[in-house]
């Protein structure tokens, strides 16, 4: 369809008007333009009747009930000639006919009318003969003249529609051009339009006609009189008309396609769910074991094996709604929200912090679904499933826990809110450990007693150098023995051997000094703030200050003196929080901030280097090998080396990336709206296009298509309540032919106060008022709510109000409701003109609905445009107050929750939506004609040249407002305005203004298309057309008319589940894929010095690790499998297993992680150290330290070996013997 232009058939002409074309008359009985041309008043119909002896004026059908046989004669005559015509269209692709009258031939080209939608058949009699006096032009329709001529300017190019449709109208070379007009200029009278026919007929809006005995009747909607409702939809869609301008810009379509062209194909672990199924199951945080994928949730914890993750869900107990599409993955008991998981390696345990202030382990045994059994047993479902097992819990702090971490001496730390850190001894734990299930209570109590409070340690008379912020990271630099804490506006380190505090920085790395005194909550900057609202407020009142205006100032300032200090309390400087923190292998500090950049600290707090290569927040980051990812809010992930080069990135999610993991071959990345999404580590690659290209070839398998019909209508209400029967009319008579109902309401209540009113409560995040909840409650019922439809979202600023229904079958694949609201009123923060917005995905494709209210008055044009630009480019959608994350009140919320829906693209939010319906009161409207020319018009059905003088048309084809938006063509008469309670013609406004009708009431809409002709595909997944767009004309409750549009939707979509099957089939099955994952998990040969090393009391021995690999560098890792102790005898006392990396206090090794380069050996300190520490006996129970054994002992050590693009390892096992001699002190004091 062609950019801005029009694309309808014209109206037909009548017999009789031809005849007087002939006979040279200009005048049309009964016409009041043409009396009005020739300076005469014009007669009213009856009066034009009666000088016509009875005979019609207008063409229509007879209204007698008898017609005379000759008329019926002429009519039979005129259906032979009728059908004669359409058959010599049949016969060829291009025809000429000869017009009688003035003996020329005209050329209609039958694939330019398949072009404008239409049918050769279909054109009227009027646009193939056509009459003028003589030395007139005669042209060919419109649809074929722009098909074959390429300037508008041209003086043949384009005819006006009322020149086709008037027989005989006569008009000059320059008068045939199109000609720019202002809006205030009036209609020359030389483009008056005659009358399109002489037969009879009542004004259009007074009644409904007769049947027509014509075989060409004029095209009435059938909504134009509610007395014969639709029944059902018409067969096909209806022409469009489109506006310029789109496809560039922030007008561009969103990239759609079978794989992301700007990402590697990923993974779908777990497909993102609609976040109204996730209510108390959010996610939080993800963590890796050798063989799982761990996730926090809302309710407790799950998990994925790595060996299930090409798995369905066939034979297995299906999961809750939104989790169907997600490989298999199994559930502990319900538990408060886990906010934070780490895996202990040592022991084969991953321990979990809760929001009731509780740490957790847990243990995955081998149960009768590893073994066979598809069905977990009774047992396993109530303990879980799948031998999902709570090991041991313990009380660890009062406030909810925000992180742990293992120390390399197998010490547990964690932070808590509120700046609590607490160290719980490797002994301890392992004690509990040992104890049986009839013991768990008693073991909870071990380890809570032996609890260290860093806090209180460093807490000297009262002064304390850490703040009170929340503990959201913590770090271990398992090579120096170092642990690093840290909140958001600074961070600490710890010496974790000794417990003692050795800096703490600020953000800039300076050293801090200051106390708890000093720390970001200060309750004066609240008093402060109190008061200078209270002073603001009385020099308001004495100004003269109204009491509306005063009330709302003080809302409004008491609402951002609140954000102000909420903001300065927790959080201070915006742009320089720390967000996320991480420790490379080489022991090197990295810190992620609010405006995007990344910090490089050596090990002692020193700042190195600073680099940033996004805009975006940081929210987390992630380290394996010689790589560094980092997530970002607007869902990005980019790929760095550890000297912060960028590599790669991509767009993971549409969503802030809230935790990554790394297990196999995969970087998991966990998006905050709750997918799951797997990344080759070697990604970006050669793997990557050869799995584009394999996936892209099987796009048709996991493709499916759905078909959605939504209803939208738009009605300026004038702050009245609509009767049942107009609701009935506008709505009631078409829902049930559709899935989707949206509607948008203007002018609910527009009073001076409640504007006010509407302005202060919106400043405090309130909206709603009991107007608008009474149309909500009637529209409901009109829709039969809770038995036929279910209301999907809302939102309501000032008087604007949008609100969307569903059927109920259609509601469990429409999710993510978001809201937006734009003031455009006074200042852009008043809402009497402005727009609402809902934003929801269908069939996991985004539709956003937005309602205008634009500026009044004709001249306002650039107003109006203005408005629409403001709206397009600063709408932003939130969740809405009412719905959303059960998981807002949890204390990670700050942690997790904070980026909301961010994007920095640097494009609108309403540009990434697949589908755009504007509807409302655009207040576009009729220009250079008068009233009365106007409502003529309007009576004659002359509305194709109507919108030749059209403001929003008009602009549309210029480019300057609505670009590339869509517009069915309508055949109804102007919605605007009108009187109310009174019907009919004479309902136009009538008062001293004189208002002149106009379409101010309008529905637009953009697709996925970026041409006219695109089909439904994964590349263009969203094409609509319009079946209906008609005006419900007997509505008379508002100076508007209510206005209706049905959109038949077509949806393309992923089959999820075939998708991940067919990307398990491709890695496994294509030899060339095997052969690169091959080469991915391939580990640098290396070799060791020595497998066994004999110590002495404060004996220092070395180790030697070549790596004779010279293309890949080698990953080393050493931890603790176990520790045995002998006595004098030489037999065994115990065997204890070790947490992550887990050394005794009086075994050192240096470094204990690190990179390998290609060829190089690097040479590992293994020392016995001399560890003298003081114990607090209390009730015969240690306080602070448990000490190792001072017997001979025996250590098995792990060297663990890995590449670079995989965790796949190799090992070493290295025995370390200690051998305690009589004349050193036995370590007790």
């Amino acid at each position: 369809m062609e950019e801005g232009r029009r694309f309808n058939a014209v109206p037909s002409e009548t017999t009789a008007g031809r005849k007087s074309n002939v006979a040279g008359d200009h005048t049309c009985k009964g016409c009041s333009f043409e009396k009005r041309i020739n300076g005469e008043e014009p007669k009213s119909i009856e009066a034009s009747e009666a000088e016509n002896n009875g005979e019609p004026t207008i063409f229509e059908s007879k209204t007698t009930d008898s017609p005379k046989a000759e008329d019926k004669a002429k009519s039979e005559k005129r259906e032979e000639k009728v059908t004669s015509t359409t058959t010599d269209m049949k016969a060829g692709n291009s025809r000429k006919y000869r017009n009688p009258e003035i003996g020329n031939e005209e050329k209609i080209d039958e694939d330019s009318l398949r072009f404008a939608g239409r049918k050769p058949h279909d054109i009227p009699i009027a646009c193939q003969q056509r009459g003028g006096e003589q030395g007139s032009s005669s042209r060919i329709p419109e649809i074929a003249e722009r098909r074959s001529t390429p300037s508008v300017s041209d003086p043949g190019s384009i005819t006006r529609m009322v020149t086709m449709a008037t027989p005989g109208a006569s008009h000059s070379s320059a008068s045939q051009q199109r000609k720019l007009m202002s809006y205030s200029q009036p209609l020359p009278r030389s483009e008056i339009p005659r009358c399109v026919s002489n037969l009879r007929k009542k004004h259009s809006l007074d009644e409904e006609p007769a049947a027509s005995s014509h075989p060409f009747p004029l095209d009435i909607p059938r909504s134009f009189h509610s007395s014969h409702p639709a029944s059902s939809l018409p067969p096909g869609p209806i022409p469009e008309f489109i506006g310029s301008g789109g496809g560039s810009g922030i007008f561009r379509l969103p990239p759609r396609g079978a794989v992301h062209p700007g990402r590697p194909p990923p993974l779908e672990l777990r497909p993102r769910p609609l976040r109204e199924t996730q209510v108390g199951a959010f996610l939080h945080a993800i963590a890796c074991t050798t063989s799982q994928v761990w996730a926090a949730q809302e309710s407790g914890l799950r998990f994925w094996y790595l060996s299930e993750l090409f798995d369905e869900w066939k034979g297995r107990e299906m999961p809750r709604r939104g989790d169907e599409e997600s490989a298999p993955f199994h559930t502990s008991v319900r538990t408060p929200a886990a906010l934070c998981l780490v895996a202990d390696v040592g022991r084969g345990l991953v321990w979990s912090g809760h929001k009731d202030g509780k740490i957790r382990s847990w243990r995955v045994e081998q149960t009768r679904m590893q073994m066979g059994s598809l069905a977990p047993s009774p047992v396993e479902r109530n303990e879980g499933g799948a031998g999902f097992k709570e090991v041991l819990s313990w009380q660890a702090h009062r406030a909810p826990v925000l992180s742990m971490v293992f120390t390399s001496y197998g010490e547990l730390w964690s932070g808590s809110q509120g700046g609590n850190i607490r160290a719980w001894p490797s002994q301890a734990i392992e004690n509990s450990l040992s104890r049986s299930v009839e013991e768990r209570h008693m073991a909870a109590l071990l380890v809570e007693r032996s609890c260290v409070d860093l806090k209180s340690l460093v807490t000297v008379e009262g002064e304390c150098p850490l703040s009170s912020a929340n503990v959201l990271y913590l770090l271990s630099d398992d090579s120096r023995a170092k642990v690093w804490s840290s909140s958001s506006l600074s961070f600490a380190l710890w010496d974790s051997r000794k417990k003692e505090l050795l800096r703490v920085f600020s953000l800039n790395g300076e050293i801090e000094t200051r106390s708890n005194a000093l720390s970001p909550h200060n309750p004066n900057a609240e008093v402060d703030v109190k008061t200078k609202v209270s002073c603001s407020s009385k020099k308001e009142k004495s100004q003269g200050s109204s009491f509306l205006q005063r009330s709302r100032n003080a809302l409004m300032g008491a609402a951002d003196a609140v954000r102000r200090v909420a903001s300065k309390g927790a959080f201070g400087d915006d742009n320089r929080r720390i967000e996320a923190m991480v420790i490379t292998l080489d022991g090197i500090i990295w810190t992620g901030y609010t405006n995007g950049s990344l910090v490089q600290w050596d090990a002692n707090g020193n700042k190195l280097h600073e680099v940033q290569h996004h805009s975006a927040s940081v929210t987390c980051l992630c380290t394996f090998a010689s790589r560094l990812w980092v997530g970002y809010a607007n869902g990005t992930v980019q790929v760095m080396d550890l000297e912060g080069y960028l590599i790669g990135g991509w767009i993971a999610h549409n969503s802030p990336v809230m935790s990554m993991a790394i297990e196999g071959l995969f970087l998991f990345t966990l998006g905050n709206l709750g997918g799951i999404r797997g990344w080759y580590l070697a990604s970006p690659g050669p793997l990557d296009n050869a799995l584009q290209s394999e996936l892209a070839s099987k796009e048709m398998l996991y493709t499916k298509f759905e078909n959605v019909k939504i209803l939208a209508g738009t009605w300026n209400v004038g702050q009245e309540r609509a009767s049942h029967n107009s609701l009935i009319t506008w709505l009631g008579t078409v829902a049930s032919e559709v899935g989707m109902v949206a509607i948008g309401l203007q002018e609910v209540d527009m009073g001076a106060g409640f504007l006010a009113v509407s302005a202060a409560k919106e400043s405090v995040g309130l909206e709603g008022s009991s107007y608008g909840q009474w149309w909500l409650d009637n529209v409901g019922k009109t829709l039969d709510e809770g038995t036929s439809f279910e209301r999907v979202g809302s939102r309501q600023l000032a008087g604007l109000l949008i609100a969307i229904w569903a059927r109920r079958n259609l509601v469990p694949h429409i999710g993510d409701v978001d809201a937006a609201a734009v003031a455009c009123g006074l200042g852009r923060a008043i809402g009497n003109k402005g727009a609402v917005g809902l934003r929801i995905r269908v069939y996991d494709r985004i539709l956003c609905f937005v309602n205008c209210h634009f500026a009044a008055h004709l001249e306002a044009v650039s107003r109006r445009n203005a408005d629409f630009n403001h709206v397009y480019r600063s709408m932003a959608f939130i969740r809405p107050p009412s719905g959303g994350n059960a998981a807002t009140a949890c204390a990670s919320n700050a942690q997790m929750h904070r980026w909301g829906n961010a994007t920095d693209t640097g494009r609108p939010e309403l540009s990434e939506a697949d589908m755009i319906i504007f509807l409302g009161d655009f207040n576009y409207r009729l220009y250079g004609i008068t009233f009365d020319e106007a409502r003529d018009l309007v009576s004659q059905r002359c509305f194709d040249w109507l919108r030749e003088k059209d403001q929003l048309r008009e602009e549309m084809r210029a480019g300057k407002v609505f670009q590339g938006l869509r517009e069915g063509d309508f055949k109804f008469p102007p919605t605007y305005k009108f009187q109310r309670h009174q019907a009919g013609f004479t309902g136009y406004d009538s008062s001293e203004k004189k208002r002149i009708p106009a379409w101010c009431d309008r529905i637009l809409y953009r697709d996925n298309r970026s041409v006219s002709l695109s089909d439904c595909s994964l590349e263009c997944p969203v094409v609509a057309s319009i079946l209906q767009y008609e005006a419900c004309m007997d509505v008379t409750d508002s100076d508007h008319k209510p206005v209706r549009c049905i959109f038949s939707v077509d949806i393309a979509r992923l089959d999820k589940l075939t998708r991940r099957r067919l990307f398990g089939e491709i890695i496994v099955s294509n030899g060339k894929f095997k052969s690169l994952l091959e080469e991915y998990q391939k580990v640098p040969e290396t070799v060791v010095s020595t497998t066994e090393i004999f110590l002495a009391n404060r004996g220092t021995s070395f180790l030697r690790v070549t790596n004779k690999c010279l293309k890949d560098k080698a990953t080393f890792e050493i931890l603790c499998e176990r520790l045995r102790s002998k006595n004098e005898d030489g037999q065994d006392l115990r065997i204890r297993s070790r947490g992550s990396f887990g050394f005794p206090n009086w075994l050192k090794i240096s470094p204990v992680v690190g990179i390998i380069k290609p060829g190089e050996t690097i040479n590992l300190s293994v020392q016995h150290e001399n560890l003298r520490t003081l114990e607090d006996f209390i009730d015969d129970a240690p306080q602070h330290q448990w000490t190792e054994d001072t017997l001979d002992s025996e250590v098995l050590l792990i060297l663990k070996i890995t590449g670079s693009r995989s965790t796949e390892c190799r090992t070493h096992l290295i025995h370390v013997r200690r051998t305690f001699k009589s004349n050193e002190p036995n370590g007790h004091l």
